[in-house]
């Protein structure tokens, strides 16, 4: 990724409990890294030689917005202008299933108006990502 052209933001429904806030970022990142692998730097080591895995290179700052706003950025982001994009979203939907297989069953049978986004991850050219998350604060 190049950090001068590029850039990563989460952005998570700022109304949500603190617990899923922390799970939707997890996941969100998680993600990411399944993704594109290339973004986790390598294993470093301490002072004591203790090994360390390698974590993400860049900052991924988490920013706050209302679920109204997250289904509208989401719909923004269906646009064909922000394929380029790496766009990873996740749902009150998904949040609430147990098992993989039953959000796959439950998004088959669920259109796209009628899942509420809680978190989504956008990263690529830092220019889209500040057109479309610019404005919203960090969440703290």
């Amino acid at each position: 990724m190049n950090f001068e052209k590029e850039k990563c933001v989460i952005v998570i429904d700022e109304d949500m409990p603190i617990g899923i806030i922390a799970n939707t970022a997890a996941i969100l990142g998680i993600t990411l890294g399944m993704k594109n692998p290339s973004v986790v730097g390598c294993d470093v080591m301490d002072a004591d030689h203790n090994i360390h895995s390698g974590i993400i290179e860049f900052p991924v700052p988490i920013l706050k917005s209302s679920k109204n706003l997250l289904n509208k950025l989401n719909e923004t982001l269906n646009d064909k202008y922000f394929d380029d994009l790496t766009v990873v979203d996740f749902t009150d939907l998904a949040q609430s299933c147990k098992t993989y297989e039953e959000y796959i069953s439950k998004m088959e049978d669920t259109p796209t108006q009628m899942l509420n986004n809680i978190g989504i991850l956008i990263c690529g050219n830092k220019k889209k990502v500040n057109k479309l998350t610019g404005n919203l604060p960090l969440l703290r």
